[in-house]
C-alpha cells in the first residue's frame, strides 16, 4: 500500500524532503532558546551582568526569527507537497478508472468512486501534510528536549521518561480502539453519496410519486449511520486531551516540588529549573502532536486502503503485444461463444452462441427482457470478453485488435442515452472531434434529428444541460444516433435506441441507414418487430441462447416464439415479453 501511494508523490519529492528539513531546523532553534533563558537568569540576572543579558537577548531574538522562518517555510513546502500529492492521487485514480472494463467498473459503485476521489483523497492529503510536519517535528522535539533535560538534571528527567511511557501506552490503546470505528465509518460515505446521487438524478420521479418524505428518511438513515460511528470513535479520542493534561500538570508539579528542594540543596539553579519546565512543555506538546498524528493516520488508513483498491485494480481487458490497428470490414462471427459475468456461476448468461454475419448486413436482434441481447453486442467491442469461444470481427478475433481501433470501428448507441453539458455540436463531435458542421448536419439528417434542431433558436449551438434534461427522450436518442454515425463505423449497434421515437420516424431512420450507409453492418436491438422485420436477417434470443436466425418470413413460418410475438403485436398487445415468454 505504501509503495502504491508513494509512487504518486512524483514531482513533489523535493517539497516532501524540504519540509522535514525546515521542521528539524525549527526544532533545533526552539531547543536552544531555553538554554539561553537559563543563561540570562543564572549568568546575567543573578550575577548582575547586564552586558551578558543584552548579548544573550540578541541571540534569542535571532534564534527566534530563524525558528519562525523555518516554520513558515516548512508550512509552505508541506502545503505544496500535500496538495500536489492529492492532485496526483486523483489524477492517477481517474486515469485508471478510464481503463476499466465493464467487469472492473461493476466492482465499484459510482458513489464509492466519487467518495474515493473526494473525501478519501482529502483525508490522505491532511494526513500526508501532518506526516511531513508534525510526524517529523514531534519526535525530534521530544528527543531533543529529553536529551537536554538529562543534560541539565538526570534525576528530574526521569519524571519525563515515566510520563512518556505512561502516555505512549494509553495513546496506543486509544488509537487501536478508534481505528476499528473509522474503518467501519468511511465505507458508509458511499451509501450517503449514493442516496444523494440517486435522489438528485431522479428528482422528477421522486416528485411525481410524492416520495420526498421517503427519500428524506433514507438520507437521514445513511447520515445517522455515519454520525453514530463517528460519535463512538470521537468519544474514545476525547480521552486524549484529559490524559495529556493530567500528564502535563503532573510533571509540572513533580518537577517544581523536586526542583525546589534541589535549588535549596544547591544542586540545581533557578535558570535550570525554568529550562526544565520549558522542556516539560515541549515534551508534552510533542506527545500531544504525536497523538494527533496517530488519530489522523488512523482515520486515513481506511481511506488509503480504499484508494489503493482503485489504483491497484487492473483492467482485465488489455491490448495484445502486437495489436491489429484497423478493421478490414464489418463482418462478425460468434464462434461457439459462452459468457458469464461471474466465472463461478453455473449457468452462463450467453450459452454456445454460433452466428455468422456478413459485412454490410442489417441484423435485427429481438428477445424478451433478460434474454441477454445487450450482453451479446457488448462482446463485439470488447466491453466484456467471452468466457469461452471467440468473437471475430473483420476476420480477426477481437482480442487481437488495439482497443481504441476496435472501438472506433464500432459505434454503439446504448439503451441509456447520455448527453453531456455543452452545445449540440460539441456533443455530436464526441463521434469525431474534427467533424465539420456539414458532416454534423448530414449525420443529423440520417438520424432524423435535423428537423427538431432547426426549430431551436440557436440551432446546432443550442446548449444541452447535463444529462440532456432539456430535450425529450426521442430527441436525445436521435442525437446519440447522429453522434454514433459521425464515427463512420464499420459496425453500428443500436441497442433499443429508437424506443422513444414514433413509428414513422423509426421507419425513416431505417430507410436512411439502408440508403446512405449500405456498407456498414447494422445491428438493431428492438422490442417492436416493426423495427426489425425489414432487416436482412433477425436473431431471436431466448434465455441466453439463439432460438432462431433468419428472415422475417422464415421466422414467421419456423419459429414459434417469433410468430407468437408478431401476432400479439399486430393484434394490439405490443408486448414482446407476453408473447416471447409463452
Amino acid at each position: 500500500m505504501l509503495k502504491t501511494l508513494g509512487a504518486q508523490i512524483g514531482q513533489f519529492k523535493k517539497d516532501s524532503l524540504l519540509t522535514p528539513v525546515f521542521m528539524i531546523l525549527e526544532v533545533l532553534m526552539e531547543t536552544i532558546i531555553p538554554l539561553m533563558m537559563a543563561s540570562i537568569i543564572d549568568d546575567g540576572v543573578d550575577a548582575g551582568n547586564l552586558r551578558h543579558i543584552y548579548v544573550m537577548g540578541i541571540c534569542m531574538v535571532v534564534t527566534a526569527f530563524i525558528s519562525l522562518y523555518a516554520g513558515a517555510m516548512g508550512g509552505k513546502y508541506g502545503a505544496r507537497a500535500s496538495t500536489g500529492f492529492a492532485r496526483n492521487l486523483r489524477k492517477a485514480m481517474f486515469e485508471n478508472i478510464q481503463t476499466f472494463s465493464f467487469s472492473n467498473i461493476d466492482k465499484f459503485s459510482t458513489a464509492g468512486l466519487v467518495t474515493r476521489l473526494t473525501t478519501d483523497v482529502t483525508n490522505i492529503q491532511n494526513a500526508y501534510q501532518m506526516l511531513l510536519r508534525m510526524c517529523v517535528r514531534a519526535p525530534i522535539s521530544l528527543v531533543c528536549a529529553m536529551c537536554m533535560a538529562f543534560f541539565i538534571s538526570p534525576r528530574l528527567a526521569l519524571i519525563y521518561l515515566a510520563a512518556v511511557f505512561f502516555l505512549g501506552i494509553l495513546l496506543a490503546v486509544i488509537t487501536v480502539k478508534a481505528h476499528g470505528y473509522f474503518m467501519e465509518a468511511f465505507p458508509k460515505y458511499d451509501d450517503l453519496n449514493a442516496s444523494v446521487q440517486e435522489n438528485v438524478s431522479a428528482i422528477r420521479v421522486v416528485k411525481a410519486y410524492v416520495r420526498e418524505d421517503f427519500e428524506k428518511e433514507k438520507f437521514t438513515s445513511a447520515s445517522q449511520n455515519i454520525y453514530r460511528l463517528f460519535i463512538k470513535a470521537e468519544g474514545i479520542l476525547a480521552f486524549n486531551s484529559p490524559i495529556m493534561q493530567i500528564a502535563v500538570y503532573g510533571c509540572i508539579i513533580a518537577i517544581s516540588w523536586t526542583g525546589a528542594k534541589m535549588i535549596v540543596g544547591g544542586t540545581l539553579t533557578t535558570g535550570e529549573l525554568m529550562s526544565l519546565l520549558t522542556y516539560c512543555m515541549n515534551i508534552m506538546m510533542s506527545l500531544m502532536m504525536l497523538s494527533m498524528v496517530f488519530v489522523m493516520l488512523t482515520m486515513s488508513a481506511a481511506s488509503a486502503r480504499r484508494i489503493c483498491e482503485v489504483l491497484q485494480e487492473k483492467s482485465d481487458i488489455t491490448n495484445p503485444e502486437n495489436p491489429v490497428l484497423a478493421l478490414a470490414d464489418g463482418s462478425i462471427t460468434f464462434d461457439h461463444v459462452t459468457f458469464r459475468y461471474n466465472e463461478a456461476s453455473a449457468k452462463p448468461v450467453l450459452d454456445d452462441i454460433h452466428l455468422s454475419i456478413r459485412s454490410g448486413e442489417t441484423i435485427g436482434i429481438i428477445g424478451g427482457t433478460g434474454s441477454s441481447k445487450s450482453t451479446l453486442v457488448n462482446l463485439i467491442s470488447r466491453l466484456y470478453d467471452a468466457s469461452e469461444g471467440s468473437v471475430i470481427v473483420g476476420g480477426r478475433d477481437v482480442r487481437s485488435y488495439d482497443l481504441d481501433a476496435l472501438r472506433n470501428g464500432v459505434s454503439v448507441v446504448l439503451q441509456n442515452n447520455v448527453l453531456f453539458s455543452g452545445t449540440i455540436c460539441e456533443n455530436l463531435r464526441w463521434g469525431d472531434k474534427n467533424a465539420t458542421e456539414e458532416e454534423c448536419r448530414r449525420a443529423c439528417r440520417l438520424a432524423c434529428a435535423d428537423e427538431f434542431i432547426e426549430r431551436f433558436p440557436d440551432g446546432y449551438d443550442t446548449h444541452i444541460e447535463q444529462g440532456g434534461t432539456n430535450v425529450s427522450g426521442g430527441q436525445k436518442q436521435r442525437l446519440c444516433i447522429a453522434r454514433a454515425l459521425l464515427k463512420k463505423p464499420k459496425i453500428l449497434i443500436l441497442d433499443d435506441s429508437t424506443s422513444a421515437v414514433d413509428t414513422a420516424t423509426d421507419a425513416r431512420i431505417r430507410k436512411a441507414f439502408a440508403e446512405e450507409i449500405p456498407d456498414t453492418t447494422k445491428l438493431i436491438i428492438a422490442q417492436r418487430i416493426s423495427s426489425v422485420q425489414n432487416a436482412d436477417r433477425i436473431i431471436v434470443l431466448h434465455n441466453g441462447a439463439v432460438n432462431g436466425f433468419g428472415t422475417h418470413e422464415t421466422l414467421l413460418k419456423e419459429n414459434e416464439i417469433y410468430r407468437d410475438v408478431y401476432e400479439s403485436q399486430t393484434g394490439g398487445s405490443g408486448d414482446f415479453d407476453e408473447g416471447g415468454a409463452a
